[in-house]
């Protein structure tokens, strides 16, 4: 996106998802059951939580990327026009332009036998945005802003490291002038240092570009070094959601507490034993009632396994919400003081 492009009216979220029901065939439940989630422009998102946990679906469905059979309700919002009710013409000038996502193997993405400057004006070229000296020099913009040079244009994918074929990866998403980048897990494959470099571009690319960011990941530390917000995901269910400082300094759902108790430390004790989230999460076979986190909860009562608990404020605060009967246990409580 070119710095003098119009960005959204920042009061107002570039991405805006209510009630979110995704359902597969042969399941006993719901995949996503009622989620809820906004990013606004220049802002990051952080969707965390357990494999399976519904993360990925969350942010493929933004594209509509869904699996063959998947049954959906409620709204996904991209610019305040539902995704899940576009026709194909308006759905392809989404992915195009729009909305744009990082996937977290960018070597399942590319042709290996094409050259990274084909599959970079490909889509632009295609989409008849702009002919091919324009998209050649707006790629060769893109990877300059990535830390990459033009040389990159001539070579295949083969030529390049995991980290350099992540950031082509990124200035590819950005080559449509996105209001909405969706980064999924994209430093998973990643050595620390790469991992470092790609976290702090994504965010100067952000504060340039005036994108809203959702970044999907399992990884606690990372989230809480680059979101503003966090949405904590278990079971299909949005379990917690808050400021990223606030709701990782003092968590109010048992999920989110055990999940950063869990977390390795470097002050931690030599010798000491990882602290460990006893259970397994439910299968799609099954369909608990309740709270899906009631089996794995030591403060769970018969409340929670009848009932399914609404997001609530947190002492009265709209943007701290939590999706727990109990969560006044956990109140003044804080994790690594």
């Amino acid at each position: 996106m070119s710095a003098e492009a119009d960005t959204p009216v920042p009061d107002l979220p570039v991405l805006d998802v209510r009630g979110l029901r995704l359902r597969l065939p042969d399941t006993a439940r719901p995949v996503l059951d009622g989620v809820d989630l906004t990013v606004r422009p220049r802002e990051t998102v952080a969707l965390v939580g357990e494999s399976g946990s519904g993360k990925t679906l969350t942010a493929r469905s933004v594209l509509r990327l869904l699996p063959p059979g998947a049954e959906t309700e409620g709204t996904v919002q991209v610019q305040g026009e539902d995704v899940l009710a576009m026709p194909p013409d308006r759905l392809r000038a989404l992915r195009s332009g729009t909305a744009a996502m990082v996937f977290q193997d960018p070597r399942a993405v590319v042709n290996p036998l094409r050259r990274v400057g084909d599959f970079l004006t490909e889509g632009v070229r295609l989409g008849a945005r702009r002919d091919r000296r324009d998209a050649e020099a707006r790629a060769a913009e893109l990877l300059a802003a990535v830390g990459l040079g033009t040389a990159v244009l001539r070579q295949y994918p083969g030529e390049l490291s995991g980290g350099m074929l992540q950031r082509v990866m990124i200035a590819a998403a950005l080559m449509g002038d996105p209001v909405l980048l969706l980064a999924d897990e994209p430093t998973t494959a990643l050595d620390v240092t790469t991992q470092a470099e790609v976290v702090a571009l994504l965010g100067e690319l952000r504060d340039r570009f005036g994108t809203g960011l959702l970044f999907v990941t399992h990884d606690l530390g990372l989230a809480a070094a680059i979101s503003d917000r966090v949405y904590v995901m278990y079971s299909g269910r949005i379990a917690e959601t808050g400021p990223a400082a606030e709701l990782f300094a003092r968590p109010r759902h048992p999920y989110t507490a055990a999940l950063l108790a869990s977390t390795p430390r470097l002050d931690a004790p030599p010798g000491g034993r990882l602290a460990a989230i006893e259970g397994q999460p439910p299968d799609l076979g099954t369909a608990p009632t309740g709270c899906a986190f009631a089996a794995r909860c030591a403060h769970a009562t018969a409340l929670c396994r009848e009932q399914v608990p609404a997001a609530l404020p947190v002492d009265g605060d709209a943007g701290h919400l939590t999706a727990c009967h109990h969560s006044d246990r956990l109140e003044g409580s804080r994790v690594h003081d």
